[in-house]
């Protein structure tokens, strides 16, 4: 016997409270990810965000009062970033750029010599859009 993994079902990433109103209008308005439900979690004063990107759940945002932000600058141990595949770097470049969200320049990875960058989240999560 051996574990069959097939897919990955979803992401988490938590924000702040204070946090949780912009985040929502980022995943949707800005990336386009459509909402599959959202619950406020009265025990936790947490809501929890189900978000869906072409039909298919893939993201849950949560919200805590008592939020640590992410150790970037330097790096933390464990997940990295969140990598988005995308036809055309440079449109998703022109469009965060329009959307004012903080981006980095486009890059050419090394070993595919495929487009890639990275932006963040209002929480300064790092993200990445990368050429398909």
């Amino acid at each position: 016997m051996m574990l069959e993994i097939e897919a990955i079902h979803h992401v988490a990433i938590l924000t702040g409270t204070e946090l949780y109103g912009s985040c929502k209008l980022f995943y949707t308005e800005v990336l386009g990810f459509t909402i599959v439900s959202e619950q406020y979690r009265e025990e936790r004063n947490s809501y929890k965000l189900d978000l869906a990107l072409n039909g298919r759940y893939q993201v849950e945002l949560f919200s805590f009062p008592e939020y640590k932000p992410r150790a970037s600058f330097p790096e933390a141990q464990g997940l990295r970033h969140l990598a988005f595949a995308v036809k055309d770097v440079k449109a998703g470049y022109e469009w965060l750029q329009l959307k004012n969200v903080k981006l980095e320049e486009i890059r050419i990875d090394e070993m595919t010599g495929k487009e890639f960058l990275f932006f963040y989240d209002p929480n300064d999560q790092p993200l990445e859009l990368y050429q398909q």
